[in-house]
């Protein structure tokens, strides 16, 4: 019998062995994905130049050396040319060698794909940091760009937390400040906050800085925490030189002692007297490991089921592809049964192709995620916008018969009038009037276009964005909520007059309905509401959000997504400071010069900040936004701060985050950033 005990003992120990090896393999596969945010600089080189060449070899060079035990590279390529590149990773003090290496591999190639004609970039992972430039940054601190992240959900006591985080985090800062350049320079501390609640907490420096430079790049992060994320349970600041984070739940993989947040484990029975009697050693041998294989069992058949499902989904969506065909025959006939007049609204292929001639490329007018645009002119003289979506575009044939069903649906002067549509085979496509000064951002970014903008102009278009947004919302006989207002989703015709554009990834909703939910996230970093962002929450006040970025925007001539001003991480935040501060005029773009009316520019900052304000409720509807753009008699409440961000990483306890990015994404919740962000092209 004790035999036979021992086998079953030893067996059990050899399958609990495989069965930890498997998960931890599996889960640090998955963890090493957790792609953040990359940043290019603004200063291309050309493709075939040097440069370029040395940013290629670099990038090689890295994503080799990520081996063994080697968690911290830096090396310059090129160094006797006149055109260096100068390059490092850093990988996360906690992670496996494995995890590393995979970890800057998917980062050297976000790079190559993403920043490749850039002199400088940057991305984050969870895992590492990848970074190079034209100038050396070895041994320098730097704390450009930043990246912000922080939960949404707050303590209860703040003060106490906020003092607790603080204290941890700047000992720990201490602490990994007197390791020597060239040791790893991290440090981690799990305590105790409250009887059920840790506090976990994290810092880290890359590993050539001096001992002051890591402590003074270190005390920067932490004060950022406090300036953006003061209260919340968990939140992290990067750096390209270092970071800190902290959170209620074990978010790195260090071992740490565990404290009075769980229960105490049950007592042990007594030894059993008599001569059968157990020792203890052998109660505790027998019953750990089967409580452990019964427990590791579950979970490999809750890993099992789900992997299966994931199979299933994956041979569906194959499935799907392969009858994309089909759909799009079906989506043609719905469409045609729904539009009376789609006789007349479906033009054949011949005659775009003809129009575009065979879409040559001088026609082009630009090109994004979904497909190109192209320029062309009908028998009758008529220009026209063609938008030929890509055969394998994330457009699918119901997002396009979305599109051509809202578009053709809704007619107003200040909408992007859709003349029809053409299927022909895989072929897609979308035929608008062709508007001559294509699209806002064309105008509002470019610093030689910004002077045509006067204020007269600017005051225009905002007042014309918004009839365009209460007919979505109120006038037509659809309600209809946008999802995707952006500077480059407003077009500009001869006489600078705006239209709404980009309706496929448009909801509408019932007439009484006031709001929405879904589980696909779809829309533009730095344009999307915080409960949209975050919990797939929609409503008009969603569009209301987009809108008053916009209109901060449009004032400033200023990217909210890639806006960078000392004090503020982005345009919002900028903004609220100078509103606060008293000195809203500060946010006026300079070349606007003298020439504007300071009565409507402070109504159009109070607008832009009442309409960003973090809780839905808080904000104006459109109708009300109009009356005080057409009014100056109208009082208008004090806005509440903004919120500043408004991404989420892949973890879904850190339900938020700042981006760099303009590209319109489409994800499905809870967070995942498998998918590549996409922009969808403008009809010009």
């Amino acid at each position: 019998m004790i035999k036979m005990t021992s086998f079953k003992l030893s067996t059990a120990l050899v399958f609990l062995s495989s069965m930890v090896t498997f998960l931890n393999l599996t889960i640090h596969d998955v963890a090493a994905q957790n792609y953040l945010k990359h940043v290019c600089g603004n200063t291309t080189v050309a493709q075939n130049s040097i440069y370029s060449s040395n940013i290629n070899s670099l990038l090689s060079s890295l994503s080799s050396q990520a081996t063994g035990n080697i968690a911290f590279y830096n090396t310059t390529v090129g160094q006797t040319t006149s055109s260096p590149v100068y390059g490092l990773f850093n990988c996360r003090g906690d992670v496996t060698a494995d995890m590393c290496r995979r970890c800057v591999l998917n980062a050297t190639q976000k790079l190559s794909s993403k920043c490749s004609t850039e002199k400088v970039a940057l991305t984050w992972y969870d895992e590492c940091m990848v970074r190079y430039s034209n100038e050396s940054i070895f041994s320098t601190v730097a704390l450009t760009p930043r990246l912000n992240m922080y939960n949404t959900q707050n303590m209860t006591d703040q003060d106490r937390f906020n003092r607790q985080v603080n204290t941890t985090l700047t000992q720990l800062a201490t602490e990994a400040s007197n390791f020597p350049i060239g040791v790893k320079k991290f440090g981690v501390k799990a305590e105790k906050f409250s009887e059920f609640q840790n506090l976990y907490t994290l810092v880290q420096c890359t590993r050539d800085l001096s001992g002051t430079d890591c402590n003074s790049c270190l005390q920067a992060a932490i004060n950022r925490l406090a300036i953006c994320c003061s209260g919340s349970q968990g939140a992290r600041t990067l750096y390209p030189s270092c970071n800190v984070g902290y959170e209620l739940y074990l978010f790195y993989d260090v071992p740490t002692a565990p404290t009075r947040a769980t229960p105490p484990a049950a007592a042990l029975p007594p030894p059993i007297s008599g001569k059968n009697k157990i020792s203890r050693v052998t109660i505790i041998s027998i019953v750990v490991p089967i409580a452990a294989c019964v427990l590791l069992l579950a979970l490999a058949y809750c890993f099992l089921t789900r992997r299966a499902g994931k199979k299933f989904n994956a041979v569906k969506r194959e499935k799907s592809k392969k009858s994309d065909h089909i759909q799009i025959y079906q989506a043609a006939n719905e469409i045609a049964k729904e539009i009376t007049t789609a006789e007349t609204f479906q033009f054949d292929f011949v005659t775009i192709e003809t129009a575009t001639k065979k879409f040559s490329k001088d026609k082009k007018l630009g090109e994004g995620g979904f497909g190109e645009v192209y320029k062309g002119t009908l028998p009758d003289g008529q220009e026209i916008a063609v938008k030929r979506l890509w055969k394998k575009s994330g457009q699918d044939a119901e997002q396009f018969k979305n599109e051509v069903l809202l578009a053709a649906k809704l007619q107003h002067k200040n909408l992007a009038r859709l003349m029809g549509f053409c299927l022909e085979g895989e072929d897609k496509m979308l035929i608008y009037e062709f508007v001559s000064n294509k699209s806002l951002d064309n105008f509002l970014y470019d610093p030689k276009k910004q002077t045509q903008l006067d204020w007269s102009r600017r005051y225009k278009i905002i007042g014309g964005i918004a009839r365009g947004i209460k007919y979505l919302h109120e006038d037509s006989q659809l309600k209809i909520i946008h999802r995707d207002l952006k500077a480059s989703s407003i077009l500009l015709d001869v006489d600078m007059n705006p239209k709404i554009s980009d309706f496929g990834m448009a909801r509408i909703i019932e007439v009484d309905q006031s709001e929405g939910d879904t589980s696909k996230i779809v829309g533009t970093y730095g344009y999307m509401s915080p409960e949209y962002a975050m919990h797939g929450e929609f409503s008009e006040k969603s569009d209301v959000y987009s809108f008053g970025v916009l209109v901060l925007e449009i004032i400033s001539g200023k990217k909210n997504n890639n806006f960078e001003s000392e004090g503020a991480e982005d345009l919002l935040s900028y903004a609220w400071i100078r509103w606060r501060d008293g000195k809203p005029l500060e946010l006026l773009d300079p070349a606007l010069g003298d020439s504007y009316s300071r009565e409507e520019v402070m109504r159009c900052i109070h607008v832009g900040l009442l309409c960003v304000q973090k809780d839905a409720a808080d904000r104006p509807t459109m109708a009300s936004i109009l009356h005080t753009l057409n009014s100056s008699c109208v009082t208008l409440e004090s806005p509440q701060q903004p919120a500043f961000f408004l991404r989420t990483k892949a973890d879904p306890n850190m339900p938020a985050m700042d981006m760099a990015s303009g590209q319109s994404i489409n994800i499905s919740m809870p967070w995942s950033v498998n998918e590549e962000s996409v922009t969808e092209p403008n009809p010009r």
